[in-house]
């Protein structure tokens, strides 16, 4: 069982890599949430998924057994499903409303904002203020 989480966890982040990595808006959006999958799946993996026992303390004990489930990292990856699902919804009304004002979802077409680049200024030339 750890073996085949770990392999899933590895290969959802070799997917999402992959895909942050590429030019397309929707790609890159969809391997921010495969990342994000990933990290949830990394987290849920730290509180013990294979124990059988409840996380729940009985009637007349002051703590869980030794071999119960650590409820603070379900709890935690819980939290992160609900706001990296509002994050991905964000990103995707985000990317629809730059590919209407720019008719395209290329993310090297999207730089007409970024200022130009002055040739007068070199930024390997040292300046007066790097010797100070």
């Amino acid at each position: 069982m750890n073996l085949i989480l770990i392999t899933i966890i590895s290969l959802l982040v070799s997917a999402g890599v992959y895909l942050v990595l590429s030019k397309d808006l929707l790609r890159t959006i969809i391997g921010l949430a495969i990342l994000g999958t990933a990290a949830n799946l990394v987290m849920f993996y730290a509180g013990q998924p294979n124990s059988m026992t409840s996380a729940i303390i009985d009637q007349g004990l002051s703590a869980l057994s030794a071999d119960a489930a650590n409820p603070l990292p379900q709890a935690l990856v819980l939290t992160a499903i609900v706001i990296g699902f509002a994050l991905l919804c964000f990103a995707l009304v985000l990317m629809v409303v730059i590919a209407q004002q720019t008719n395209t979802r290329n993310s090297d077409s999207l730089t007409h904002n970024e200022p130009k680049p002055n040739p007068a200024i070199d930024p390997l030339k040292p300046t007066q203020m790097d010797f100070e």
